[in-house]
């Protein structure tokens, strides 16, 4: 485990040259309204007996597990709560035995109850939820405490605006037919249903697609597993739109305060990233392009006059 709180300051990796791997993880600060708006929110920490701590729920990553479904599992296990992602806080670093520990965190609010865990459960004994102030003299890391500070300072409220790239569909050089119906290739049907699992973690969100046949594939199994519908839209069709309409169509989801994904293709990616930070008043990414089957999660949330800003960002392959 991190170091306690008693021995002061944040953990952080040694200088020294790592040989082993780190040991990944992810878990995150759930939270709910609190009974009044003065009282703020209340978060959730859980006690583990094994340890005799107060912390955050989390876990570490199966082999080959994809982050979003590794927090979205741990934090079932330990909680009962399925979580609904939103913005990404920062990775907590320390040591642990002999290896580096990186835990990457969400906040995250209630999804559903899972139906297959409840506490107490064999990891964890009691759960409580907790004012901010109670919650920080609870916990038992110092590393922690520094995570619910980020918590605190931030916007809670957020929606997902996911810019999603389609999947792999072969080799263009290849496809006798038109361009818009050139299918997904194998690769990229799996990774359709991998996309699925891992963009419901932030929660129902209404799904918008190229025209392509290789877009409406890729988004296809997420609105298949919500049971809702999917669009269609020119704006993000390559050889359709252009800069200006697809950049404008994609500020219009932003400023309509709802939960969206976006498939498009490798050649509009980057303009619309580039577009919706500048717009919305963040750094735009060094390298803002996806590869296939890779998405981009902005996080908004209602700055001044109700208008949105972009409270994190985070990218991800499938």
């Amino acid at each position: 485990m991190g170091e306690r709180r008693r021995q002061g300051g944040r953990s952080k990796a040694p200088g020294a040259k790592q040989e082993r791997e780190p040991i990944q993880a992810a878990g995150a600060v759930l939270w709910r309204d609190g009974a009044t708006r003065v009282a703020g929110p209340e978060v959730a920490l859980v006690h583990r007996p094994k340890y005799d701590d107060w912390s955050f729920p989390k876990g570490k990553l199966k082999s080959g597990e994809h982050v979003l479904t590794g927090v979205v599992r741990e934090v079932a296990e330990e909680t009962g709560i399925v979580p609904r992602l939103g913005r990404r806080l920062p990775s907590v670093i320390y040591p642990k035995d002999d290896r580096i520990k990186r835990v990457d965190y969400w906040a995250a609010r209630q999804a559903a109850l899972s139906t297959e865990h409840s506490v107490p459960n064999e990891e964890v004994d009691r759960l409580e939820w907790l004012p901010l102030a109670e919650a920080a003299e609870l916990l038992s890391y110092s590393h922690d405490v520094d995570l619910l500070r980020e918590f605190g300072a931030g916007p809670r409220h957020t929606w997902p605006l996911l810019i999603l790239r389609h999947g792999s569909a072969g080799d263009k050089s290849r496809w006798e037919g038109p361009d818009e119906l050139r299918p997904l290739d194998a690769q990229g049907r799996a990774e359709a249903v991998r996309l699925a699992e891992l963009l419901t973690a932030y929660g129902p969100a209404r799904p918008i697609s190229s025209s392509t046949a290789r877009c409406v594939e890729t988004v296809l199994p997420y609105a298949r597993r919500l049971g809702g519908t999917m669009l269609t839209d020119p704006a993000f069709t390559v050889d359709e739109t252009n800069p200006d309409l697809a950049r404008d169509r994609l500020l219009e989801l932003a400023d309509a305060g709802v939960p969206a994904i976006v498939c498009t293709h490798g050649e509009i990616v980057s303009e619309l990233i580039t577009s919706l930070c500048r717009h919305l008043g963040e750094k735009v990414p060094e390298e803002p392009s996806l590869r296939k089957g890779a998405f981009w999660a902005a996080h908004l949330t209602a700055g001044e006059g109700g208008a949105p800003t972009i409270a994190a960002m985070e990218r991800h392959a499938s």
